[in-house]
């Protein structure tokens, strides 16, 4: 062996010796921390790992991934966001209208970015299985919006409170609720046997909200539409037909739940007028179909044997108040009907209806048609 190789030996033996001695301090070094370390600080140790990698993870999926509610399609869900709101508020928020699953991944997300500081207060249009990233960028633009909802002619109390709980404007339960009381005019009469003392009066139309509303804000706010829509000259011709605005609404109800063809309005109200002027009962399936949780495509004979005053197959007369909201229509062919002398309808299965005047005839045509 030469004289570098020698050389090169005494360099690798002082290494290797002088390496020892560090990772001996190194190995020391660690034994001394782990015997200071207490099972609880191993613990607390651990649970700081776990929740800065559970952080990165959530940071990096929540603000990139909508959530599962993406399957609901592009519903637009109304959130309001008021002055003082906190971010776990909003939160609950984003989640009770189904906008976000998971309440956890917004505040995160909120707390890194201090984005709490930036939030508009105002009304923002949402769609569910929105991402972190989506619903703060619409809070901090202060993109509002005006909230948009049609209501249907022919609908009643609850299927308004089901509608307007569906696109984030109201609790449906809280809805119903104050409907049961909700008196705005005198002309509308307060029965023990009426669900919902509104039915019939909040008007069907498209409506605007500008600013937050609540239950009972929309429900002022559709009763003083359909105030306003029944004019002093309907009121003047309701009079005159010596029926009362209550009367007027309620029989309107069944003309609009019964006629699903402009045509058929005007005549359904003179078969109704032409019964109550005989004493005959009005048979109007429709106020069956009100006591149902669901409808039913054909009503069965024990179905017409229910027992409640809103049963027109046993009970003579106006059923206790209207069964949904009419429109307009409705409304004018019931203070303007038509001129025949029908007794008996029924509608086919494309909702067009046909007249009789006996019962003979009245039954042959339900063969025909049903």
């Amino acid at each position: 062996m030469g004289l570098n190789g020698r050389k090169f030996l005494g360099v690798l033996k002082y290494a290797l010796t002088k390496g020892k001695e560090k990772t001996g301090r190194i190995l020391d070094g660690m034994a001394a921390f782990s015997d200071k370390m207490t099972w609880k600080r191993w613990t607390a140790a651990a649970f700081l790992i776990l929740l800065i990698v559970c952080g990165v993870s959530i940071t990096m999926f929540g603000r990139t991934h909508s959530t599962g509610s993406a399957a609901k399609g592009d519903a637009v869900i109304y959130l309001t966001v008021k002055s003082g709101m906190s971010a776990g508020d909003i939160g609950d928020e984003l989640v009770r209208k189904g906008i976000l699953d998971h309440k956890f991944l917004f505040w995160w997300e909120v707390r890194r970015t201090n984005a709490a500081a930036s939030f508009k207060a105002g009304m923002y249009a949402m769609k569910p299985g929105m991402t972190t990233d989506e619903v703060l960028e619409k809070l901090t633009s202060g993109e509002t919006t005006a909230a948009r909802f049609t209501i249907p002619e022919g609908f009643g109390v609850r299927e308004i409170a089901k509608r307007l709980s569906e696109e984030g404007l109201v609790n449906e339960e809280e809805f119903l609720e104050k409907a049961r009381t909700f008196v705005p005019y005198s002309y509308i009469e307060e029965k023990p046997e009426i669900r919902f003392a509104c039915e019939g009066f909040l008007f069907p139309d498209t409506y605007e909200l500008h600013e937050d509303a609540d239950a009972e804000s929309i429900l002022n706010m559709m009763a003083k539409d359909f105030d306003e829509r029944f004019t002093p000259d309907l009121r003047a011709r309701a009079k005159k037909m010596n029926l009362t605005i209550f009367e007027v609404v309620t029989l309107a109800s069944l003309v609009e739940k019964e006629a699903r063809y402009e045509e058929d309005r005007p005549i359904i109200a003179q078969v109704f007028f032409k019964r109550l002027a005989l004493g005959m009962p009005l048979q109007s399936d429709t106020t069956i179909q009100y006591l149902r949780d669901t409808p039913k495509e054909d009503l069965s004979l024990e179905d017409t044997k229910a027992d409640s005053p809103y049963n027109t197959y046993r009970v003579r007369g106006l059923p206790p108040g209207p069964i949904a909201s009419p429109g307009m229509a409705a409304i004018r062919a019931v203070l303007y009907p038509a001129d025949t002398d029908y007794l008996y309808f029924v509608a086919d299965r494309q909702g067009h209806n046909h007249y009789s005047t006996n019962y003979a005839e009245h039954q042959r045509i339900v063969e025909q048609v049903r």
